[in-house]
């Protein structure tokens, strides 16, 4: 027996080695940058660094071009060099457009149109190319634009038409004292060197998300061919007899059109090269920054090393590639590449507090309610040094400002949207080990996550809670809150108390390490203040069938009513106000059916106020089979896989195949909502790798990967973890676990903790094509604050004999007793 074992042993890894031999080598070459770019996905698809603040696109106006950039078929207005990824609302960034003129009509300056709504052209779809640390576009005027970029600093080769001189004329760029969503305030400057055509300058702007303003400075630099002349434009109307001007914002809706321009003696063959660096500084800053990191003008170099950037980013993930179609290979990658557009790494350019140079600065959360659920706890796993430096910044804000945000963006606070999720972010962090050799401050981190429980800010509508007088007397948020102490919308009650809630819980679970034990059990208590919403009854609401769901409370304890369908993906109504307008509903972004699942720390606890786990698991199935949730907003990740905490983990497997790839795919409107920086893609990288996140906790639900193997290597320790699947079947028919084994041993847990990604273990996951009882004995379930009860026999109960078959895009399986409506 001893020698059998050896043999299957040696076997095993032969296979294992033979599966790595068949890993991919270049994972770039499957990111698709382009996946978002329509269908309000408002992604970046431009050329960055991973968390680069230069990111250079064409801007277009098309309705969707949040991240720039759109492949909706809009005119380009512009080539930006700042921008966000994939923010719903207003237009984000595009500063300091650059725009390309093959000559001016009868070598005549005053004839080119500088406003940017009449000099837009529309560019050929077919000539769009992106890829890591690049983009490339041909206008429909016959100009070539690519691009990259340094940390700073983007560089622009304009290619121009042949044609371009037939008039006696030569090509002309402007650079535009404006942004995307023409925000611009008052007293926007610039000033061109007359000899060197250096353009430097800067510019007010607001945020699109938040409250406050920032200045943008720039330093433009042109190389190709000589001067003929330069000069300012204001309005319609350009000289170069003038080289500095000053503009105010108009009285009008948008600013005053304004900026710089360079015309060139020749229209050399290899183009015209635009170097431009942006900065928060000062303009000496970004001349500096765009000398140091494209000294030279080098266009391959630069575009060579952002790409070797990106492979170093994605080297720590390999999978294999055996029977898997191409296509989920570049979703999966893609996903992961969006991961780390957002947020951006500002470090050296905060002017609102003085740092040490190695001290971080990241921007741009955009915002926290979006991405601490798999965005931020994927970093934690890909590229913790980066998520250590993001964490630092979140308690330096708070140090500085007094607050952690809860959403972030160009030095200006964000709009608070739920709970103070900062504390998750943290939470998760601290029980996941960053920080343990002392480069997080966590005691000061502690003390910010209390302070965010405990005294409430003047404006929480930007940061910390409001209603804390209540919350601590009555227990809950209450509909129509009477809250002196500071000010916000009067909205989101459900919402806001649940988000409340679980805040809390992350600060107890942070208090077991940093505090005493009357904080853990302040804290933990109060993490229960979900259950003084749940009435047990429907009032006044359309009947699915389904009794008892959150509803707000007024002061007295009265209830309010709202019906549990409203801002649902199927309330009647599509003009309901379901965000954070002051007539808006007490859930934000969703429904109370979806907030219904809304207890992260005590699931438990919620199944057993459901009725069980076999009454649990038909809540959540009428959830996704009535088309309830929206899977393109990010309350809705965790609901895929919370059958893991009613012991059937096999149906947390046959969503996550539902919505992937039928509502991820990897085409240009291949998502079912705006990327959220990042969110998106990290929902279908942590379910195609088979262990997704409850973020706060030190736990991932484990469901087979999309892969016969994925293999992530800590760039902590260096150890690599390996998840491997045995009886791979790619047509994903049978996507069910009946056994697993833990570094060769046993085991039956439906979950596994981090430290599986630091000390490098091996996951082997047996599958087949029904559903077995692998994880659903009371013991395998992920840990709760209460107790699991209801069970029966320390099993979870199923309905026996009830058998349904799924057949979705070609795949078959069998599921005992779930998936209803998966036919």
């Amino acid at each position: 027996m001893a020698n059998r074992n050896l043999l299957l042993c040696v076997f095993s890894s032969f296979i294992f080695i033979v599966t790595l031999a068949q890993n991919t080598t270049d994972n770039l070459k499957y990111v698709d940058q382009l996946i978002g770019s329509a269908n309000g996905g408002n992604v970046f698809p431009g050329a960055t660094l991973p968390y680069g603040m230069a990111k250079a696109v064409a801007d277009v106006d098309s309705q969707s071009n949040q991240g720039g950039f759109t492949t909706e078929n809009g005119n380009v207005t512009g080539f930006g060099t700042m921008h966000d990824s994939g923010t719903g609302g207003s237009p984000s960034l595009g500063n300091f457009a650059l725009f390309p003129y093959a000559s001016c009509p009868g070598d005549d300056v005053n004839r080119c149109r500088f406003p940017k709504k009449e000099r837009k052209v529309t560019y050929k779809p077919e000539s769009v190319k992106a890829s890591p640390g690049y983009f490339g576009i041909e206008l429909s005027s016959g100009m070539k634009a690519d691009m990259t970029t340094a940390q700073h600093t983007s560089l622009f080769r304009f290619s121009f038409p042949s044609s371009g001189n037939s008039t006696g004329g030569s090509p002309l760029i402007l650079l535009d004292l404006t942004d995307l969503a023409d925000s611009r305030q008052d007293n926007a400057t610039i000033s061109v060197n007359s000899e060197t055509g250096r353009m430097t300058g800067s510019a007010r702007f607001l945020p699109s998300f938040g409250s406050g303003t920032w200045i943008g400075y720039f330093c433009a630099d042109f190389t190709g061919a000589a001067i003929r002349d330069n000069g300012v434009f204001v309005n319609s109307r350009a000289s170069n007899a003038t080289k500095e001007i000053k503009i105010t914002r108009s009285i009008n809706a948008s600013p005053l059109p304004g900026g710089g321009f360079i015309r060139f003696a020749s229209n050399p063959a290899d183009g015209i090269l635009a170097r431009i660096a942006v900065s928060l500084i000062s303009s000496e800053q970004a001349c500096t920054s765009a000398e140091a990191e494209i000294p030279d003008f080098d266009f391959e170099g630069t575009h060579a090393a952002a790409e070797d950037a990106w492979r170093e980013k994605l080297s720590p993930i390999s999978v294999s590639t055996t029977g898997v179609d191409p296509s989920l290979l570049t979703n999966f990658f893609s996903g992961i590449y969006r991961t780390m557009v957002n947020p951006q790494n500002y470090t050296g350019e905060n002017p609102k507090w003085e740092t040490s140079a190695s001290a971080p600065y990241f921007d741009s959360f955009y915002c926290l309610w979006d991405s601490f659920r798999s965005q931020l706890p994927f970093l934690t796993i890909l590229d913790p040094l980066a998520l250590t430096q993001m964490v630092q910044s979140l308690i330096s804000t708070y140090e500085h400002e007094g607050w952690l945000p809860d959403c972030r963006m160009t030095l200006c606070k964000g709009y608070t949207q739920g709970g103070s999720n900062a504390d998750v972010v943290l939470a998760d962090a601290y029980i996941k080990g960053l920080g343990a050799d002392r480069s997080i401050d966590w005691e000061t981190g502690y003390s910010a996550v209390v302070k965010d429980a405990e005294i409430e800010p003047f404006s929480w509508s930007n940061e910390g809670r409001g209603g804390l007088d209540s919350w601590k007397a009555l227990g809950y948020i209450p509909t129509q809150d009477f809250d002196y102490n500071g000010f916000g919308t009067m909205t989101r009650s459900v919402s806001r108390t649940l988000e409340y809630a679980y805040n809390d819980f992350c600060i107890a679970k942070m208090a077991e390490g940093l505090a005493d034990e009357g904080d853990v059990e302040k804290y933990t208590e109060r993490s229960g203040n979900w259950k003084n919403l749940f009435y047990g009854y429907l009032f006044n609401g359309q009947d699915t069938g389904f009794t008892g769901f959150f509803q707000g409370r007024f002061q007295n304890g009265t209830w309010h009513n709202q019906d549990p369908l409203w801002c649902s993906t199927i309330d009647p109504s599509s003009s309901r106000i379901c965000s954070l307008q002051n007539n808006g509903q007490e859930t934000f972004e969703s429904s109370l059916w979806e907030y219904g699942f809304y207890v992260p720390g005590d699931q438990a606890g919620l199944i057993a106020t459901y009725g069980g786990p076999d009454a649990f698991v038909k809540r959540l199935d009428y959830l996704h089979d009535q088309n309830i949730t929206y899977i393109g907003n990010e309350p809705s990740f965790l609901t895929v896989f919370q059958y893991h905490y009613a012991g059937r983990p096999a149906l947390s497997a046959v969503r996550s195949h539902f919505y992937i790839p039928r509502y991820f795919s990897p085409t240009n409107a291949g998502l079912p909502g705006n990327d959220d920086s990042g969110a998106m893609g990290s929902f279908v990288a942590m379910s195609m790798m088979g262990l997704f996140p409850n973020p706060g906790q030190n736990v991932y639900l484990i469901t087979p990967p999309f892969f016969e193997s994925v293999s992530i290597t800590s760039p902590l320790t260096g150890k690599t973890a390996t998840i491997r699947n045995v009886n791979f079947d790619p047509t994903y028919a049978g996507i069910y676990i009946q056994s697993a084994t833990l570094d060769g041993k046993p085991y039956t847990k439906n979950w596994i903790d981090h430290s599986f990604f630091t000390e490098g273990k091996e996951l082997v996951l047996t599958l087949g094509r029904n559903e077995s009882a692998w994880g659903a004995r009371v013991e395998d379930l992920p840990p709760s604050l209460s107790e699991y009860v209801g069970f029966g026999n320390g099993t979870v109960n199923r309905t026996v004999g009830f058998e349904r078959r799924w057949r979705l895009e070609g795949r078959v399986g069998s599921v005992e007793g779930g998936a209803s409506g998966l036919l």
